[in-house]
């Protein structure tokens, strides 16, 4: 069986295993004879407590670029490749006397099978000895080359910091046109529904995700829809309010749920990036007892059953909006239900996760809803969030509701 605690301390390179919290967990030999540190100088501790900025450098900013990395890394789940740093070193043979040290760092996130970050790996690379030497002769040609390998990693730095600035501005205002499009929860005549909605971590994968509800002439009778545009951001938001406004004004004039996607189908080839969406519309009918479904390539609603059987809505799917046959019907199909059962509609955040078949994150809700028979909407729409999405938050967003039958 292979030692990895082993492998990771021969490897070649300065490694260092970090907390999502940003302690020390380990570091292999090269980290702590590059740094100047022993493992029992950096292990439980923080990196900047143990490399604080230079006091004689008003301008160092080492600590706070690391920091920001690191913290981003842990948020996002996604690698950052820093700029190269200027990082001064205080000397531990001379305390007081601080060493001029240049870094190219790179930190990786770990995740586990939900998909969340468990460990950081921070990798360095010492470059101090590369620049000087690329200096050109004379301590005069080295200083220049340092100059301006530094002002450049500066202004890059800056120019990234920028970047995530406008992406997290973009993404704030392409969250509140996603809340002002989506409509507000309300029950379908006296029957209880539950709505949630909970955004993607990450800069800009967020929106595009929709529901519907609305009453429905004819007797006790409700249409329930939700759907996910392929886009995220701004564009995304535009589109996913003109399909959901399509859908459900559809669903008020023509018979049935099939109908209602063939029409939506039609509009979505004439809206720029609703191609390839995916929506399923269902009609509740209280007084047949009945669920009446079509899905337009999207995962298929549950029925939980209030002896905690759990039924997949999944005999009428067709593929996605635009990529349906032109002039061919779409599928319809009927489920029959008994009072106390719950039908649970989602977009695909709540089920798929990274490397891992749909299939299993479908089990894993069949399970949880289970386990949670007979509850009211409300309490099941927290609990299927709560012990559904990972902990840092999923990928992609989500969007769910629960209808009381």
């Amino acid at each position: 069986m292979t030692d990895y605690a082993a492998v990771f301390r021969a490897l070649p390179g300065m490694i260092a295993l970090l907390t999502p919290d940003l302690v020390y967990l380990d570091v292999n030999a090269e980290y702590a004879t590059l740094s100047g540190r022993s493992r029992e100088q950096l292990i439980g501790r923080r990196p900047f407590d143990v490399f604080p900025d230079n006091p004689n450098d008003p301008a160092a900013n080492g600590v706070r670029n690391l920091v920001t990395s690191l913290r981003r890394v842990a948020a996002t789940g996604e690698r950052d490749a820093m700029a190269p740093q200027r990082y001064d070193v205080e000397r531990m043979d001379r305390p007081g006397e601080w060493e001029t040290r240049y870094w190219s760092p790179v930190n990786v996130p770990v995740l586990d099978a939900d998909g969340r970050v468990v460990l950081l790996i921070h990798r360095v690379e010492e470059i101090t000895e590369l620049i000087r030497a690329r200096g050109g002769p004379g301590e005069g040609g080295a200083r220049v080359l340092e100059a301006e390998v530094y002002a450049r990693a500066r202004e890059l730095q800056e120019v990234n910091e920028r970047l995530r600035a406008a992406h997290a501005r973009e993404r704030e205002v392409a969250l509140t046109l996603q809340e002002a499009m989506l409509p507000a929860p309300v029950p379908i005549g006296s029957h209880p529904t539950a709505v949630r909605y909970r955004p993607a971590v990450g800069a800009l994968n967020v929106c595009g995700d929709w529901y519907d509800l609305v009453t429905l002439p004819g007797g006790d009778r409700g249409g329930v829809a939700v759907g996910d545009v392929v886009g995220h951001g701004l564009s995304a938001a535009g589109v996913m309010g003109q399909l959901r406004s399509a859908l459900s004004a559809a669903s008020l004039v023509v018979a049935g749920p099939a109908k209602a996607l063939d029409v939506l189908d039609l509009y979505a080839r004439s809206v720029a990036g609703a191609e390839n969406s995916t929506a399923v519309e269902t009609c509740i009918d209280w007084d047949r007892r009945v669920v009446t479904y079509s899905s337009a390539g999207h995962p298929p609603p549950a029925l939980l059953h209030p002896d905690g059987t759990v039924e997949f809505l999944d005999r009428a799917t067709d593929p996605p909006l635009g990529a349906h046959l032109e002039h061919a019907a779409r599928p319809q199909a009927e489920a029959a239900f008994t009072p106390g059962t719950a039908l649970v509609l989602y977009t695909d955040g709540l089920v798929e996760r990274r490397n891992e078949d749909i299939d299993a994150g479908l089990a894993r809700l069949a399970g949880i809803l289970g386990r949670h028979r007979g509850v009211e909407p409300q309490a099941l729409a927290d609990a299927l969030l709560l012990q559904m999405l990972p902990v840092g938050g999923a990928t992609d967003d989500t969007a769910l509701i629960v209808v009381g039958l």
